[in-house]
């Protein structure tokens, strides 16, 4: 073999492998469903509690990217590519007019991840962008819309990294408060959310999902309900994470005194039976409950609460729990 040969070989080989490890990063649009299940290691990393501090009106907040199994029904675990190793990623909390010190630490070795909060403004293109394996991004935003907002993965595409269980809810406290916030007892948030089958592209795009929850699973707020005193004041921050399915918020047995569309107290609805949420919609919504009981909490679209979309609000005379089975509904 001639040294030009060999210096071909070479030549062709690097190619090669070079493009091997763009694939692995980026997923193909016209070939999304291999590429996803090719890049999916099976990964099991433990969770990580975020790093929040506040310093005056700055909140330092580091989270991670990582793959971890999650229960998403009794015995059933999901591969999922998460924030902090939960699904949904961990509740953030800041007020209108802070400064959100941004850092996310990718520790998925096989994918890019990002992070796309809803509740800022920014360039996308500069703010948004991918974290590449086993490395850090570092980004500054200014909170300055109060409300209940998603927040989620948004490298392309961004429907995958969605459906594989990369979104949250942050909650932007509007500076003076909630007109109601004197009334208000006791309160919760609630994630609306869908899995389809793992790591499976066209499932995402085209099939309809296999289980849709709250909170990640479908059997966490029926064994551990929302607790209540008679006579409560209940306010629920609400987020509908789809990715692809809408929301009928409605609570059995109770009215929805008020809504704060999007959580903003500028926006407010009064008296609802059933609130609509879109597809990365928010809510605060507050309810009291008269008698003691359980009062389901459900999507109104019962094809996705029969796929586990149901909570309890279990309300007592003490507002104990009393462990008894939850109602079904």
């Amino acid at each position: 073999m001639t040294m030009l040969n060999v210096r071909h070989m070479i030549i062709v080989i690097a190619i090669l492998g070079a493009i091997a490890v763009f694939c692995a990063y980026i997923p193909a649009e016209e070939n999304d469903a291999a590429a996803i299940a090719e890049a999916a290691e099976t990964l099991n990393q433990p969770p990580i509690a975020p790093s929040i501090h506040r310093k005056g009106s700055t909140v330092t907040i580091e989270m991670t990217a990582q793959v971890t199994d999650v229960e998403i029904s009794k015995g059933v675990y999901y591969n999922a590519w998460t924030f902090n190793g939960t699904v949904p990623g961990p509740v953030l909390r800041v007020n209108e007019g802070d400064t959100i010190d941004f850092t996310l630490k990718n520790m998925d070795p096989n994918v890019p991840h990002s992070m796309d909060f809803h509740a800022v403004h920014a360039a996308p293109s500069k703010k948004f962008i991918d974290v590449m394996p086993n490395e850090a991004g570092h980004f500054s935003y200014k909170a300055e819309s109060p409300g209940v907002f998603m927040y989620h993965c948004g490298t392309s595409p961004a429907l995958a990294h969605i459906a594989n269980g990369m979104y949250g809810m942050i909650i932007v406290a509007p500076a003076d408060g909630y007109p109601s916030d004197a009334d208000i007892d006791r309160e919760y948030t609630i994630v609306q959310s869908e899995w389809y089958k793992e790591h499976d592209y066209q499932a995402f795009l085209n099939d309809e999902p296999t289980y849709v929850v709250f909170n990640g699973n479908d059997f966490g707020l029926k064994e551990q309900p929302f607790l209540a005193k008679v006579g409560d004041k209940v306010r629920f921050y609400v987020n509908n994470a789809g990715p692809n399915e809408v929301s009928s918020f409605h609570i059995v047995g109770t009215l929805l005194d008020r809504v704060y569309i999007d959580g903003n107290p500028r926006n407010v609805l009064y008296g609802l039976q059933t609130y609509l949420l879109p597809a990365s919609g928010g809510a605060v919504v507050e309810v009291t409950v008269t008698e003691e009981g359980d009062y389901p909490i459900v999507t109104h679209q019962f094809n996705d609460a029969a796929k586990g979309a149901t909570a309890i609000l279990r309300v007592t005379k003490d507002g104990k729990d009393t462990h008894e089975p939850a109602m079904k509904h």
